[in-house]
């Protein structure tokens, strides 16, 4: 009998068990479905389409937008919805991330005539990856939340190829409590996503980032074309660089010198990557923010003048490791 009575006692146990864990799995389920529901993404120039590319690749729906309406026409192809303004995807979707060229564009893209801000939705989660200046992001911050949704930056490192591979990083600025479902996106779309502070945080690691970019692009340019000068094969060169103190993402994985590497702009004619113009812009809001900050930056200040004049010069849409050719036509530079 007590035999018996272990028995039943253990079939409702286990058949509870049962019950919890098929509660629990249609919990997970649940929220696996709500996961994959539409994504707005407003940009898609040479970062933000494959960036979207990849969230659709995760299994989520994108709402896109871009102000050439060429750039979604490879979306609207594939089956994505494809809207009219900013303010048409925030009808559609409560997650958004943008991918702007410029402070003055993210403006205009979040508090508009036609901005996500016109039609955002209570609760929102919107997500913006350009580079900009700190205190826009700040102040876009404000607007959204005054609408009751949540603002985060969340500009991204690691040039074109990594936004086709999904191995960007993504350096996020904004309220904590929010990071985990900001990352559940960015995941899909980076290898690194690092928590950087309050809003504006993310922005200030980007334009650091940058910055020191701009000058090692210029230094490994520098460094190849004396070699290239005193007789060194290229290739040879960037090898022992890349196995020497010299070595740098610049020279290892973005090498600025035609032939020496494949699958990089140099390669191309300099065409695709980062565009010189943004690296420029970029380099100014790293002077505006040293300013602010009393920073002394004289090799940033250099490399924006260099940048500056290789706008000017006619490397505007090149991108932005064209520096190399631009230091060997420019002799008395």
């Amino acid at each position: 009998m007590a035999a018996v009575l272990m028995l039943r006692g253990s079939a409702r146990l286990l058949y509870k068990h049962r019950k919890v864990r098929a509660a629990s799995i249609a919990m997970v389920c649940s929220r696996a479905m709500a996961s994959k529901t539409p994504v707005g993404f407003i940009g898609l120039g040479n970062m933000g389409n494959p960036m979207a590319k990849n969230l659709v690749k995760h299994g989520y729906p994108v709402v896109a937008y871009d102000v050439f309406p060429e750039a979604c026409k490879e979306f609207q192809d594939s089956g994505a919805q494809v809207m009219d303004s900013p303010a048409d995807v925030a009808e559609r979707a409560d997650r958004i991330i943008t991918m702007l060229p410029s402070s003055p564009n993210a403006v205009e893209v979040y508090t508009g005539a036609n901005g996500i801000l016109k039609k955002v939705k209570k609760g929102s989660l919107l997500i913006d990856s350009s580079t900009i200046d700190p205190a826009v992001s700040k102040e876009i911050a404000k607007a959204v939340e005054k609408m009751g949704a949540v603002f985060m930056d969340a500009p991204v490192s690691g040039g074109v190829g990594a936004a086709r591979a999904g191995n960007l990083t993504f350096m996020v600025g904004g309220v904590e409590q929010e990071f985990d479902a900001a990352k559940e996106l960015l995941t899909c779309m980076g290898s690194n996503v690092i928590y950087c502070g309050e809003v504006g945080t993310g922005q200030a690691a980007k334009i650091c980032n940058n910055m020191l970019l701009a000058i090692s692009m210029i230094g490994t340019a520098e460094a190849m074309n004396l070699g290239i000068r005193l007789g060194l094969d290229p290739k040879l060169l960037a090898k022992i660089l890349n196995m020497s103190s010299g070595r740098c993402w610049s020279s290892d994985t973005y090498n600025p010198v035609p032939g020496v590497m494949e699958g990089v702009p140099s390669a191309n004619n300099y065409q695709g990557g980062f565009g010189t113009t943004l690296m420029a812009k970029d380099l100014g809001l790293a002077q505006i923010t040293a300013t602010n900050t009393k920073t002394p930056v004289p090799l940033g200040s250099l490399a924006h003048q260099i940048y500056r004049m290789m706008c000017a010069k006619g490397y505007a849409l090149k991108d932005f490791s064209a520096v190399f050719q631009f230091l060997r036509e420019e002799e008395n530079l």
